[in-house]
């Protein structure tokens, strides 16, 4: 599905009035990460409900790369496109979903504009510039409450998180959780008892970007038996593969082969420190895959004390437990997180302005939140 044009439903919505939802994103395709899949996941259960959505991404534009991540792109004079189909779509609600370049225009435009709007946390940018440029994190979380401070709320994924953001003197925040796709994302018995790409079990699996960041390194040097397998790409992709000549790096998976990669691993190690809910664990506990990870923000929040994965310091500890954890119990515990019931959460934050129809030549206003 291509979220260039504007996706539509009926004139009904499960979630109150039906509304014209304007997502503004610096993540999307080809980008893979738990952002991306996120956001396409909530505009299908909109959709669902009824609502009609519109993304801004940088598919829409010219771009440059990233530096040192030349998969991001980064979009280039986007301001009259922003004017333009504000104006066009007339939305009842925008949202701005990142801090890159497409985010900065869209918030300075509804600033000026009047226009309320809110916004999600979904990555700790001063955490990872402070990582690849050694930049002090206090740099990087007085820009964000510069760029989140005059929306109406931000939203993050965990109660945690919440309470975090409120500690360093965020005004506004709520919470919408995410969710997982159950029915691509299943236990498939035949391939956890079979053969899988050769690989001697047990597995060990690895999913996400492949950057200095999302310490994989640690994941990497683990004395554990049978195989290690990495699927994602970034800009570590190149030099890991070199060091670790005995882990398999396959690159990017999506989809049916994705969901394949999960449900014949036996168990998903976790090793970032930094994700603010890490989607990822929720995809492999749905495919009857347990988790190992560090006892920290994102894992704690997910996962608990549930006897679905285990959460150690010591992470070859935690994976030698994990794996011998029932698939049963991971996918019970999966069913539990509704993409709907986050969606619904979602529209709940939203804050919600008239506009008229359908041109939008009237200047939104605030009715409620």
């Amino acid at each position: 599905m291509t979220f260039l044009q504007t996706i539509e439903h009926g004139a009904s919505s499960a979630c109150g009035a039906p509304q014209r939802v304007l997502i503004i994103t610096d993540a999307w395709d080809p980008q893979v990460n738990g952002v991306v899949r996120s956001l396409q996941q909530l505009g299908g259960e909109l959709c669902n409900m009824g609502h009609t959505v519109r993304y801004v991404t940088p598919q829409d534009f010219k771009t440059v790369p990233a530096p040192t991540y030349p998969e991001i792109r980064l979009s280039l004079w986007p301001l009259t496109w922003m004017r333009r189909t504000v104006k066009e779509f007339a939305p009842s609600a925008i949202h701005i979903a990142t801090e890159g370049p497409l985010g900065l225009v869209a918030r300075n435009y509804c600033v000026r504009n009047g226009l309320p709007f809110s916004t999600s946390f979904h990555t700790r940018f001063p955490e990872y510039i402070k990582a690849r440029f050694g930049i002090p994190v206090s740099f990087g979380y007085h820009f964000l409450r510069w760029f989140h401070g005059p929306a109406t709320t931000m939203m993050v994924a965990t109660r945690s998180l919440q309470d975090e953001m409120k500690a360093r003197h965020f005004p506004s925040t709520a919470l919408w959780s995410r969710g997982v796709d159950t029915e691509l994302f299943r236990p498939r018995p035949d391939l956890r008892s079979a053969d899988f790409l050769g690989l001697p079990r047990p597995i060990w699996l690895y999913v996400g970007r492949v950057a200095v960041e999302k310490n994989i390194e640690a994941f990497l040097e683990l004395d554990l038996p049978g195989s290690k397998l990495v699927v994602g790409s970034g800009p570590q992709l190149d030099a890991l593969r070199r060091k670790y000549t005995q882990a398999h790096f396959v690159g990017p998976r999506f989809g049916e082969e994705l969901a394949e990669h999960y449900a014949a691993s036996d168990c998903f190690v976790f090793p970032s420190k930094t994700d603010t809910f890490g989607l990822v664990t929720l995809e492999a506990l749905a495919s009857g895959t347990p988790v190992a990870a560090y006892p920290v923000q994102g894992p704690k929040d997910v996962i608990g004390d549930a006897p679905v994965g285990c959460l150690r310091d010591d992470l070859a500890s935690a994976a030698r437990t994990a794996v011998t954890i029932s698939p049963q119990c991971a996918r019970s515990f999966a069913l539990d997180y509704s993409w709907e019931a986050c969606a619904r959460q979602f529209v709940s934050n939203l804050a919600i302005q008239r506009t008229s129809e359908p041109t939008g030549r009237a200047r939104p206003r605030l009715l409620h939140r």
